[in-house]
């Protein structure tokens, strides 16, 4: 088996410390990466979508659970065996726990999934799975049509976010496949909203709200 290269520790502290070079270019690039995205123009949402859930239907302003910001999880459905993917079964075991979701809800973001499969699937599955999370289905509602997320009837990996004004909903960010693909601590999800952290060390537009 083919194994790293064994070294001093000075060797290794000199490797080290090449890397973190790279490494903080990677993080001052991601940090202007979502300084603008959080500059990215948005979309009203004129179409009322409804969806239908655990206490059956609701429009997509009904989502947000009365916060401004709705961070949308396109729950992949495999039409073959029925059955949601792997990859976002793993991310519901794993990462969209209360405590993920409840740390969402402090910087003003409502997280939820949703699905192009019928309700009943969704719900037998939620059962099955012992899963509590707010899974809706968008079946027959155009919802993943316009925003591009499902194509023929199928789910694609992705996400969407918006931001409400009042009764208004905007369209502001929609990301596919390996888009997703740092989206596992809670930090990451808040990185995509409009105003991310809130947090004093970031470049946000002036009036941004800071926590």
């Amino acid at each position: 088996m083919t194994m790293p290269k064994i070294v001093t520790r000075a060797e290794w502290q000199a490797a080290r410390d090449e890397l973190l070079i790279s490494e903080k270019k990677v993080t001052r690039a991601r940090d202007a990466v979502n300084a603008q995205r959080r500059r990215l123009p948005m979309v009203p949402v004129d179409r009322d979508y409804t969806f239908t859930g655990p206490d059956g239907e609701v429009g997509l302003a009904g989502l947000f659970a009365g916060r401004r910001q709705l961070y949308v999880h396109h729950f992949m459905w495999q039409y073959g065996p029925d059955r949601p993917c792997p990859s976002c079964s793993s991310a519901a075991d794993v990462y969209w726990t209360p405590k993920h979701l409840a740390l969402l809800a402090e910087h003003d973001v409502t997280f939820v999934a949703t699905s192009n499969a019928p309700w009943n699937r969704i719900a037998e599955v939620k059962a099955e799975r012992g899963w509590d999370i707010p899974w809706y289905s968008s079946h027959g509602t155009g919802f993943g049509e316009e925003l591009g997320t499902t194509v023929d009837g199928a789910d694609r990996p992705a996400n969407s976010v918006f931001l409400r004004d009042g009764d208004q909903v905007f369209h502001t960010y929609t990301a596919f496949e390996r888009g997703l693909d740092h989206l596992y601590p809670p930090y990451t999800y808040i990185d995509l909203t409009p105003y991310g952290r809130q947090e004093a060390w970031e470049d946000s537009p002036a009036g941004w709200p800071k926590r």
